[in-house]
């Protein structure tokens, strides 16, 4: 049921005239965003969400996959007043804070596991995902410069990936959509396709009723063909070659790409292989999203270099963390003449509100085992879609790895048809959900479940209720 309003009347249409008089929202086509009525939201409570009207939402993608524990909790709200009465801010430039020091000391202890080969020992802060692979770019650039090896130029990528949106970002995880206009701004990169197993030939007649994520042999054949183009690429690009960048177990706003067993195993086997650092961006994926701490941990991969934000720090304020090893670090030390600092930074680097969120969610990450509960709702999401989508002639894949999932919307599932993206079928159908109180966003025509890790198992039914009485009761046929 709703919550009353605390609003006053009249409050939601003067922000809504504001917000489409001023405000450029990301992602988002302004134009047809002015013509509609936005959903302002006004307070939260647990894993819900309420707007200025006082109508009551599900927060089924975590306010953009960040949000862990929930919203307004006690224990991170009180790290966040206890700090605020001491410094809201202090740079790190020439100083150092105590929340900034205790994050740093609790990261490493958080991602590294015992008797583990390659150690994360350098903690390294900035504000958002996109800084954080930046700076693992510059890191793995910086790392063979100062080793002499100054002929290095191109990174190795998987092909849709996605590791945001600034120039680094987007040369490394190019997507044609988003990107093409500022394609003079990017540097060399070489792309290996990724393990996507639609892209894998049609299975037999018998068995085109199976969800292709779900088809062992598909998935074996994408990893086997993934694989072998990435040794492709790598013999082309050869010693030009900086660094292996990956989003381990499932690439994000590609469009949820899961990857088979053993590929991401093989990935960095081939790194190694190569005498190349691996760049695991787990800003999208880590953080118990996947059911561990750190996706890499299903395969038992260590990076080089790990790129970690969104739920850092609960999902409260911004703050990012590029950690990596001794060696890779030791390659900025030397004399002052020898020119090897890490000149980078940012004004808020290691903020210390943000850094005092982080300690309170991360205690909380280990005490509550967010992990366990993010497997049994992954297991929660996997029959709930099984049982009532698994024969929707228009559910072409469910992909799954813990608590994130994308549905694939298909104009027909034997043999597969995509509909037309002009219509933006998924837009319309998230926008279906919003009407029955559930908030999600497509990525084109994948639904995009990703809830808290955190979530209970009785929001989890409402929200699994939501997303498939939504698309069973959605008319698709308009548009096939």
């Amino acid at each position: 049921m709703n919550s009353a309003s605390t609003s006053t009347p009249g409050l939601t249409e003067r922000l809504a005239a504001i917000d489409h008089a001023h405000l450029w929202h990301p992602f988002t086509p302004m134009r047809q965003w002015r013509e509609q009525e936005p959903i302002i939201i006004e307070r939260a409570e647990g894993f819900v969400l309420f707007d200025t009207n006082g109508k009551r939402y599900i927060d089924g993608y975590s306010s953009l996959w960040c949000n862990v524990h929930g919203h307004r909790v006690d224990v991170i709200d009180e790290a966040i007043r206890d700090q605020l009465d001491r410094v809201a801010h202090a740079t790190m430039l020439g100083s150092s804070t105590v929340p900034a020091i205790r994050l740093a000391e609790r990261l490493v202890k958080l991602v590294n596991r015992p008797g583990a080969r390659t150690v994360l020992n350098k903690v390294f802060y900035s504000d958002a995902g996109a800084t954080a692979t930046e700076l693992a770019f510059k890191m793995a650039a910086g790392f063979h410069h100062h080793n002499g090896r100054t002929d290095r130029d191109t990174f190795v990528g998987v092909r849709g990936a996605y590791h945001g949106d600034t120039t680094g970002a987007m040369s490394v995880g190019y997507d044609e959509r988003m990107h093409k206009p500022f394609g003079s701004m990017l540097f060399r990169n070489a792309w290996a396709i990724a393990p996507d197993v639609c892209s894998v030939d049609e299975p037999s007649a018998g068995h085109q009723r199976e969800w292709p994520s779900w088809d062992r042999a598909r998935r074996e054949r994408a990893r086997d063909l993934a694989l072998a183009d990435l040794d492709r690429v790598l013999g082309e690009v050869g010693d030009r070659a900086i660094a292996v960048v990956i989003e381990p177990l499932m690439q994000g706003a590609g469009g949820i790409i899961e990857q088979p067993e053993g590929y991401l195993a093989g990935l960095a086997q081939r790194a190694r292989a190569h005498r190349l650092p691996l760049i695991a961006d787990e800003v999208a994926v880590g953080l118990c999203r996947t059911g561990a701490v750190l996706a890499c941990e299903h395969e038992g991969v260590e990076p080089d270099i790990l790129c970690l934000a969104k739920g850092l720090s609960g999902g409260y304020l911004p703050l990012a963390a590029t950690l990596c090893t001794d060696m890779i670090a030791e390659a900025f030390e030397g004399e002052l003449s020898e020119h090897r600092t890490l000149y980078h930074g940012h004004t808020f680097t290691g903020n210390p509100l943000a850094c005092a969120a982080a300690n309170a969610s991360i205690d909380l990450l280990i005490s509550d085992e967010i992990s366990a509960n993010a497997r049994a709702l992954s297991s929660q999401m996997r029959d709930s879609l099984r049982e009532a989508l698994g024969d929707h002639p228009h559910v072409g894949d469910v992909r799954l790895r813990g608590v994130l999932c994308g549905i694939r919307l298909v104009a027909g599932r034997g043999p597969w048809s995509a509909f037309d993206p002009d219509h933006r079928v998924g837009a319309l159908v998230c926008a279906a959900a919003r009407e029955r109180g559930l908030m999600i966003r497509p990525l084109g025509d994948v639904l995009v479940l990703n809830p808290a890790p955190a979530m209970d198992d009785a929001t989890a039914e409402e929200m699994l209720r939501i997303v498939c009485e939504t698309v069973s009761g959605f008319d698709f046929s308009r548009f096939v």
